[in-house]
């Protein structure tokens, strides 16, 4: 007997949101890419080590009203909503209380275990969206 290939269901952003708001994820680290949940590697000393001195070799050469914002969300498209370990964006935190950034200037992944899904996956929705 053959089997049915499986389907795979894709997310959109406003749906993913919602389900995020209903608490349908307690606090698990998931990120929308592509359309898929994907929950994000743990964090472990040397990655956090890394991400706190990018961020602030980052600071040190921002010019005013740019802002280095760590691991929150960037409304990319209407499939994928990532959470990536630093973005530049202009503006001031305020500028973002009622919508991610979607055009960073720049985004870092910092990679541990999850160096070929960073290269692969997200480096092609960064590259999509012109980042």
């Amino acid at each position: 007997m053959a089997q049915a290939p499986l389907t795979l269901r894709r997310w959109k952003r406003t749906e993913y949101e919602r389900l995020a708001d209903l608490g349908v994820f307690r606090g698990e680290p998931i990120e929308l890419i592509g359309g898929q949940l994907v929950v994000a590697e743990p964090q472990y000393p040397y990655h956090a080590s890394a991400i706190s001195a990018a961020h602030y070799a980052l600071r040190a050469v921002l010019p005013p009203r740019w802002i280095v914002r760590t691991q929150l969300p960037v409304s990319l498209d209407d499939e994928s909503e990532p959470e990536p370990d630093l973005v530049v964006v202009p503006g001031r935190p305020a500028d973002y209380r009622e919508a991610h950034p979607a055009r960073p200037a720049l985004v870092v992944e910092v990679a541990e275990s999850s160096l070929d899904f960073d290269r692969m996956h997200k480096g092609s929705l960064y590259a999509r969206a012109g980042i």
